[in-house]
């Protein structure tokens, strides 16, 4: 499990997957999504807009496993 740290409070599904370097373009985020190859908390979501908050694992399915973290030091780029 890779843990991916983001600025509080929250980032949306899609932008989660480009962040974390699964997909390189929102047309491709929404193409895993819709086609249900993405899991949160062990959920399929086919929510691009999903808010995806501190403590969330997403699980890409044939790509890896990522938990959600707020960066308390604000270093992140997101």
């Amino acid at each position: 499990m890779k843990n991916i740290y983001i600025l509080p409070p929250f980032i949306k599904l899609e932008q989660f997957l480009k962040f974390a370097g699964v997909v390189e373009t929102g047309g491709q985020a929404k193409v895993i999504i819709s086609d249900g190859l993405v899991s949160l908390n062990g959920e399929v979501c086919l929510m691009r807009g999903k808010k995806i908050y501190d403590g969330d694992i997403i699980d890409v399915h044939g790509i890896d496993l990522f938990k959600c973290k707020i960066d308390e030091n604000k270093q992140n780029l997101y």
